[in-house]
């Protein structure tokens, strides 16, 4: 009898010690070292948590990556439930959705340099690089610093390049879920004269509320997470700070273990959320 209840577990005791070994304990021991000073030899308390949430870059760091959670996401979702839905009708559907997911097939460090050279500025009487400001100049409109001048702009640039991967991503995965409605639905409801406005609407979009939350759900811990595109394009300067690249400097350019620690617990407590609101849907819709 005790048999039969043990084997299960010594099936699942190979991924559970990894996964302790490389998710669990690396938790439990930066929450530890998030209560120590920078070289975790002198006990700090709370700290660096007041750090994390006082010092003006931190704060910068979360007003960025709000703006980030409500634009990237509202743009993917918006632009791939667009897509997949417009480009279902086309002849040319395959090739035009290839393009669009193709960023996909590149790093993030690739898009972030190729973005770089499009946003490149140099000054007025010299030859522009950079894509936009090339194209300024045709128009003989003063070149910007896309980049360095206007906080709030040049933050929306970045997000820009993080919407130009992902959008790609969003439209494969609605796209899927759009092919899935029975086109009985859509062909009913044309014949009782509805337009496609309303049977976008009141059919189309309904049925795919659920994979438009998991979409939504999914963009919201990824930019929460973001690094390699502000790391890659500003390092974080000129106001585009985010967490992650903050965690990042304060644990390798500063060596300062315990903020970079806290600010890791403080990401994490971000993100839990997010993860356990769509564990709470996934198990209601097998319900």
């Amino acid at each position: 009898m005790y048999t039969k209840k043990l084997t299960p577990w010594l099936y699942l005791f190979p991924a559970l010690a990894i996964l302790g070994f490389f998710l669990i304990y690396p938790s439990f021991h930066t929450l530890y070292l998030s209560f120590f000073n920078r070289d975790s030899s002198m006990f700090a308390g709370i700290n660096n948590y007041l750090y994390a949430f006082t010092n003006r870059i931190m704060l910068t760091a979360f007003r960025n990556n709000a703006l980030w959670v409500v634009v990237f996401t509202t743009l993917t979702v918006f632009l791939g439930l667009i897509f997949a839905v417009l480009f279902d009708r086309v002849k040319y559907e395959v090739i035009v959705k290839s393009i669009i997911f193709m960023p996909m097939a590149i790093s993030f460090v690739s898009a972030s340099v190729i973005w770089k050279f499009v946003y490149a500025y140099r000054p007025f009487h010299t030859p522009q690089i950079g894509v936009i400001n090339a194209l300024l100049r045709a128009f003989h409109l003063p070149p910007v610093a896309w980049l360095i001048e206007r906080p709030w702009i040049n933050n929306l640039c970045l997000i820009a390049v993080g919407v130009w991967v992902w959008t790609g991503f969003c439209m494969v995965v609605l796209s899927a879920s759009y092919k899935s409605i029975p086109k009985q639905f859509l062909e009913a409801a044309r014949v009782d004269g509805a337009g496609e406005w309303k049977i976008f609407w009141k059919i189309i979009l309904p049925l795919l509320t659920p994979t438009v939350v998991v979409l939504a759900t999914t963009m919201v811990v990824f930019v929460l997470k973001v690094f390699d595109i502000v790391y890659v394009m500003t390092n974080g300067n000129f106001s585009t700070e985010v967490i992650a690249n903050r965690m990042y400097k304060e644990m390798f350019q500063f060596r300062n273990f315990g903020r970079a620690s806290a600010i890791a617990v403080v990401l994490l407590l971000f993100v839990l959320p997010v993860m356990l609101f769509n564990l709470s849907r996934f198990k209601r819709e097998k319900l």
